[in-house]
């Protein structure tokens, strides 16, 4: 994987306006589960950048499943001493021994699992069972601050008259759903933070909540669900970008520097058992989205939209409203969606042998 420049940029930018988090973690040891995926590579990235600049002699212990997998794509993560790779399943890992000052929950089965039709049984079970083996192991380590990264499909289907979804939205997923790869992950996102509130009422863990929506940037995997991902992909290689829906959904992306550094924030100055939305609010269809990236790229790119356009369906709508968390913390995305396609596509470019182009 080639480290350009658009990644150094990112590492600088999240740097820079979280340098007065890191300080928080001088001479700690933090736990992250999920650490080998999008989310936790861009946070094991950053790590790095902020305990060098700052001399923080801290470390972080990322438990995984398959290290040798992500030593192929990362070794500069593997080669730093600060980072320690555990190798286990969030649902039965051995405790590490020790305390752990911070714990990142960010596990759940791998996107390639969910592409490939997960068994939903096994879904539910390495998120609930996982989370909860992992708040044990909270209380064991005496963490003073956990944080969860949920998702945005916890809120079930978004109303077609709620543009923006907000974290006091009461809605839920349809437990009768067929698509049970929808229902499952959102259900047992709830139930996870079901639980995670349960142990900061009962045994004070200083609890907060990250419900995460769409995101794009270096790192994102381009084969498998993503739809941004897809026509990323498209573009680079030179094919008409194809949309296999009716293009009408509405999706938003927050770019990965804008994701680390407000995770950062809610993990380090986020109230105690509360709930943020993480996501860009800024509203695109899918056949806008595809648009967008056809005229991005230098390419002439065509767009092709598999289904009509059927008028009386409901609009597929996951955008949040992230006012609770921009207010509170006084932040704002940095990124626009047109920047964050020009750097993803930049960084394609450049590594399209990792991404077998």
């Amino acid at each position: 994987m080639i480290r350009n420049k658009i990644i150094l940029k990112d590492l600088e930018s999240i740097y820079s306006n979280t340098i007065d988090l890191w300080e928080e973690f001088k001479n700690s040891r933090i736990f992250i589960t999920g650490g080998t995926g999008f989310f936790g590579t861009w946070f094991l990235e950053s790590f790095i950048w902020a305990n060098k600049e700052l001399n923080l002699n801290a470390n972080v212990f990322v438990l995984t499943r398959n290290a040798k997998e992500h030593y192929k794509n990362f070794p500069q993560l593997h080669s730093d001493s600060r980072i320690n790779f555990i190798k286990g399943d969030v649902r039965n890992f051995d405790f590490p021994i020790g305390e752990f000052s911070h714990i990142i929950h960010a596990a759940t089965t791998s996107a390639n699992e969910t592409y490939n039709n997960q068994d939903p049984l096994i879904k539910y079970d390495t998120i609930v069972n996982g989370t909860k083996h992992t708040l044990e192991f909270a209380l064991k380590s005496k963490c003073k601050k956990f944080l969860y990264i949920s998702s945005g499909s916890a809120y079930g289907r978004q109303p077609e008259e709620i543009s923006h979804i907000s974290e006091n939205f009461l809605g839920a997923p349809n437990t009768l759903d067929k698509n049970f790869d929808h229902s499952i992950l959102g259900e047992a996102k709830r139930v996870s933070e079901l639980l995670t509130s349960i142990y900061c009422d009962r045994y004070g863990l200083e609890t907060k909540i990250a419900r995460c929506f769409s995101f794009v940037g270096p790192y994102l995997p381009l084969e498998i669900h993503y739809a941004i991902g897809n026509f990323i992909r498209d573009a680079i290689q030179g094919t008409p970008i194809k949309i296999y829906g009716d293009g009408s959904s509405c999706r938003s992306y927050m770019y990965t520097s804008d994701l680390i550094i407000w995770l950062l924030i809610i993990l380090v100055k986020g109230q105690k058992n509360e709930l943020y939305n993480v996501g860009s609010e800024e509203s695109i269809t899918i056949f806008e989205l595809a648009k967008k990236i056809a005229k991005i790229t230098p390419k002439k790119i065509d767009v092709i939209v598999n289904q009509k356009n059927n008028f009386s369906k409901l609009t597929n709508r996951y955008v949040p409203s992230t006012k609770k968390i921009q207010n509170q913390f006084n932040i704002k995305q940095k990124i626009n969606l047109d920047i964050a396609i020009k750097n993803t596509l930049t960084f394609v470019e450049s590594n399209k042998k990792f991404y077998n182009l």
